[in-house]
């Protein structure tokens, strides 16, 4: 998460020409009060258990739904494409797999001949058979036909499904730039929740959002398709509640551990987004099951942050460079050698993992632990590579930035803390799997790079810094700004098709492994895609602290 330096200035912090010139950034204050961050726990355990049996029912109702024997095979495709889309598979994950089998087995792929485009827009965001979209093509033009035009819920559809699309999918490529600029060209002629289906899947596609932001904004924009079934209305709700309830308990624990730990005495320079950062952890683990796993995970977005600004946004290349040193030690001894402001934070960082370390130490995993120290160290390092460049005043070339820029786009660190706190389903060979630098997995940190520098290089640029991504491709390949960002942008694009071809069955390591890496990327997307919201989380993600922590759940 680097740094935005919109009003970022040299400054002296001190009154005597001895006191070091810190590159202070004034970074906006946080926008909540003490109704969101003052919550008591005991009252929400209250709710919490409230909701969690009032969930059982329709629960049960929706289980026999799915493994309904009589239910038409396009019914039940809407019905678990509604389910996934709610942010409900995880209860019914053997019973939807099961069935998913079974419909995959009766396909007969000249169904599709007579089915709509909705249709066979759904059907392959399900089963992804990605040849089913030739019958929509008029291949003496070579174009899309036109009377799909006037089918917007079908299109709107069809644009959901090309998020999905690898290298190499022409037809799909071509059906994105044709979808987008129909919806785009039609958004404004449209009413009701059509008109709100097709303004949000714009800004955000299901796919790359959020999850459990898009299953609200599904339950809020498609009735419809949430009313058919009351047993799945019912659970929606309840369940919404349910995670509203458990987030806000979380919320708590983590924003006293923040005041216990002093943060805002100890590092004053640092960006105060104290629900943003749970954001991130509630991100990559969506399931409930997760819940002390997101509080962990918190923290170190936490400690993440807090390295971030102060390389980048105040230490000077001495301490800096001391730092490092002692991060790379990882030892206690070494405290006395860094400056006094500092002393605080190293002693967080070590105690904190060394206290995941004595929890899993009953469990033989510690090797777990020493993967995210290691991820720590290495960011540290690639902290200090772009500070001694800007130290210098080098511009690096784009394939040397990008080198170590995917070590400070701080997924590594990301990744191996959540496989860190994730139970029994990380193996040796997991951490071996991922140690091995897979395409997902890289791709993942790319695109975290890019985005990151897309949204902030020309505050970069106003700090004469220009150590990201949008300068060292303008230098090294002697093109404009406009071409670099246009180049950069569709790099991204490529790095979510391979993103998503990681996703593709068989996969390498089971989905629930790999769902923190894609988790990962989606919320880059949702943070970094027009702006930098994190830094200035009042532009779009003040919409999703509030909708999550604040909101009631809309009822039927």
């Amino acid at each position: 998460m680097a740094a935005n330096e919109s009003n970022t200035t040299l400054k002296e912090n001190g009154k005597t020409s001895t006191d070091p010139v810190r590159p202070v950034a004034n970074f906006p204050p946080p926008i909540w009060d003490d109704r969101l961050l003052s919550l008591t726990v005991d009252y929400l355990v209250r709710e919490l258990e409230a909701y969690a049996k009032a969930i059982d029912e329709p629960k049960e109702e929706l289980r026999r739904l799915i493994i309904n024997v009589n239910m038409d095979s396009n019914a039940k495709l809407c019905l678990i494409n509604s389910v996934y889309r709610l942010g409900l598979r995880y209860m019914f994950r053997e019973e939807i797999e099961c069935q998913l089998d079974k419909l995959f087995k009766e396909l007969n792929m000249e169904d599709y001949d007579q089915a709509d485009l909705h249709t066979v827009s759904t059907n392959f965001q399900v089963f992804r058979q990605h040849d089913v979209f030739n019958k929509f093509k008029d291949h003496s033009s070579g174009k899309f036909k036109e009377y799909i035009t006037a089918d917007v819920r079908g299109m709107l559809s069809f644009y959901e499904s090309t998020q999905l699309r690898i290298r190499g999918e022409s037809i799909l490529d071509e059906a994105f730039v044709f979808t987008e600029a129909q919806l785009v060209d039609v958004v404004d002629t449209l009413e009701g929740n059509l008109a709100r289906q097709v303004r949000h899947a714009l800004r955000s596609s299901f796919h790359r959002g959020m999850h459990i932001v898009e299953a609200r904004l599904y339950f809020s924009n498609y009735e419809k398709e949430c009313s058919t079934y009351d047993s799945l209305s019912k659970l929606a709700n309840t369940h919404f509640n349910y995670l509203q309830q458990l987030h806000k308990e979380e919320l708590c624990i983590f924003t006293k551990w923040i005041k216990d730990m002093e943060f805002k005495t100890i590092t004053p320079y640092v960006r105060d987004r104290i629900p943003e950062v749970y954001l991130w952890a509630i991100a990559i683990f969506s399931d409930p099951d997760y819940s002390q796993s997101r509080i962990v995970l918190a923290k170190m977005v936490q400690l993440i942050l807090v390295l971030d600004d102060i390389y980048d946004a105040y230490g000077t290349i001495e301490e800096l460079r001391i730092l490092t040193s002692a991060i790379n030690s990882w030892e206690i001894n070494v405290m006395e050698q860094l400056p006094e402001y500092i002393k605080p934070l190293y002693n967080i960082l070590l105690n904190e993992l060394t206290e995941v370390q004595k929890q899993l130490s009953t469990e033989g995993r510690t090797d777990r632990v020493d993967a995210s120290k290691q991820a720590f160290q290495e960011l540290a390092g690639g902290y200090l590579q772009e500070a001694e460049w800007r130290y210098r005043r080098h511009v690096p070339s784009f394939e040397e930035y990008l080198r170590n820029g995917l070590i400070t786009s701080t997924y590594d660190v990301f990744t191996k803390s959540s496989l860190m706190v994730m139970g029994d389903i990380v193996s040796e060979q997991t951490l071996a799997w991922y140690e091995s630098r897979p395409n997902i997995g890289e791709a993942t940190k790319l695109l975290g790079r890019l985005y990151n520098d897309i949204t902030t290089f020309q505050f970069e640029g106003e700090r004469s810094q220009q150590v990201e991504s949008v300068h060292t491709y303008m230098k090294t390949f002697g093109v404009p700004e406009n071409v670099a960002v246009h180049e950069l942008k569709q790099m991204i694009e490529n790095e979510w098709k391979d993103i998503n071809k990681g996703c593709l069955k068989p996969t390498e390591v089971s989905m629930e492994l790999l769902a923190p890496i894609l988790n990962l990327a989606r919320m880059t997307d949702t943070i970094y895609k027009y702006d930098d919201r994190f830094t200035f989380p009042e532009k779009t993600i003040v919409e999703y602290v509030t909708l999550l922590f604040m909101d009631s759940v809309p009822k039927y």
